[in-house]
């Protein structure tokens, strides 16, 4: 039998290795970016860009949009949106950001406690999240298995997620990927795509009119 100080020692032991033996961060794409061009009606109103800076076992997430809709050169839509993940092993601990849609403003924080995610937004917003729950990103394909938390407004999605196969779409200066497509119902209402190297493109319907995300590199 294994005596009890043997198991403490064994345990003591755990505690101390090194990142490389405790969970990692979710995977990252190579060259740690990932951007998109944002089309609506296949016209490029502006980026969706992620990067990523890795330190042992954490992990910084860095999300940034700018998006404009011009018509006979005036700006009738513009939305801006910035975020800032932080995770330490497999867990997110910690984001924040801030988003101006055409004027109107939202933040959003959230901090990892003992009971969950601690999220606090705009309007008084003010709830725990399930420990699960990701900020929907895309960039985490573990999101589909997972409860959302919208970082533009802070609430809680749960997203019915069907796979619907894989299939070519195109891609920044006329490439095509090959993809896994998952359909998305309920809170939300979009399709997404994942390649060998991660997120790989998003459509959704707005006013009417389909906005589709094409990958850069």
């Amino acid at each position: 039998m294994i005596a009890r100080r043997q198991l403490l020692l064994a345990g003591g032991a755990l505690a101390l290795a090194p990142a490389a033996l405790r969970a990692a961060p979710p995977p990252v794409p190579p060259g740690d970016r990932l951007a998109f061009d944002v089309l609506l009606k296949a016209k490029k109103m502006g980026t969706h860009v992620i990067g990523f800076t890795r330190q042992g076992d954490r992990l910084g997430v860095h999300v940034e949009v700018a998006l404009a809709y011009r018509l006979l050169g005036i700006t009738l839509y513009r939305y801006s949106h910035r975020c800032n993940e932080s995770w330490e092993g497999d867990q997110m601990v910690a984001a924040d950001s801030h988003t101006d849609d055409n004027g109107k403003l939202y933040a959003v924080s959230v901090r990892r406690g003992t009971g969950g995610l601690l999220v606090e937004g705009s309007d008084n917003l003010r709830y725990t999240a399930p420990a699960s729950a990701v900020l929907s990103t895309h960039w985490n394909q573990r999101e589909l298995d997972a409860p959302w938390i919208n970082p533009q407004d802070g609430k809680l999605l749960h997203p019915r997620v069907a796979a619907a196969g894989s299939e070519t779409i195109p891609a920044v200066g006329g490439r095509s990927l090959s993809a896994r497509r998952f359909n998305l119902s309920g809170d939300v209402d979009l399709s997404i795509w994942y390649d060998r190297i991660g997120w790989a493109g998003i459509a959704f319907s707005r006013d009417g009119s389909t906005v589709r995300y094409e990958r850069q590199g």
